[in-house]
């Protein structure tokens, strides 16, 4: 090979070499990205509650930790009796808190000394048929509990309600979308993003126990509402007739 045909080779070479390690163009972001509107959309859809959660136990003091924790046992176990009557195969029951702690007196100068201790013994029942909920309470207070801790209404199946929510959630966030473009003078031309939050909120009741001797229980079991919140991105273009 002749020295100007090596060297136009070499050249060559080099050259394709340069550009493949050439750094690509700088691409202008507004290319990159397409003009979009981002909007949000709630919608809250009430329900009738179909399951009670009432958190009560019992609460007991004695000089010993041993006597508190003994009687605590002895009356935990009647309320446990009278409740599973109550409940039968309609519910469950479930300890969810246990606690033995030192009860002490402060005296100014001096360190706290032990004076007895609290046992405390919590449980929850769970209770599909709403019209035994004040029965169940008024059942328990006879049978030694002294503390309702919550009382809370729920849905045992809430995915029907909030797909209905979402729905709802994710129209309202559509038409938002649709407005804002055709105020502007644009056109929705997809969907780039969407994403869902939201949850169920209930009457929540916290009451410490309190019972007026031989009347029942007055138990409201309200509404639940379901929430749902849809955030969407949208792409948008100009209008047609522009």
């Amino acid at each position: 090979m002749r020295v100007e045909q090596m060297v136009a080779t070499w050249l060559s070479v080099g050259a394709l070499i340069a550009l493949s390690h050439a750094p690509a163009a700088a691409q202008d972001p507004d290319q990159r990205k397409p003009p979009s509107i981002r909007v949000t959309g709630e919608a809250t859809v009430s329900a009738q509650p179909d399951q009670a959660k009432i958190e009560l136990g019992v609460v007991t003091q004695a000089d010993k930790s041993e006597t508190a924790a003994s009687r605590n046992a002895q009356r935990l176990e009647k309320v446990m009796a009278e409740l599973r009557k109550v409940v039968g195969s309609g519910g469950s029951i479930q300890t969810i808190g246990y606690s033995l702690t030192p009860d002490y007196r402060h005296t100014a100068g001096s360190e706290p000394t032990i004076v007895g201790y609290t046992a405390s013994n919590v449980v929850r029942v769970t209770l599909n048929d709403l019209t035994n909920v004040g029965r169940l309470i008024d059942v328990a207070s006879a049978a030694g509990a002294n503390r309702v801790q919550a009382l809370h209404f729920t849905l045992r199946d809430e995915q029907a309600v909030r797909a209905q929510a979402l729905r709802e959630a994710a129209t309202k966030a559509k038409a938002k979308a649709d407005a804002l473009a055709s105020a502007l003078g644009l056109q929705v031309v997809r969907v780039l993003e969407v994403s869902e939050a939201g949850g169920p909120v209930g009457p929540v009741r916290d009451v410490m126990f309190a019972r007026a001797e031989a009347a029942a229980t007055p138990i409201e079991p309200g509404t639940v509402e379901i929430r749902a919140t849809v955030d969407l991105t949208v792409e948008v273009r100009g209008s047609a007739r522009e």
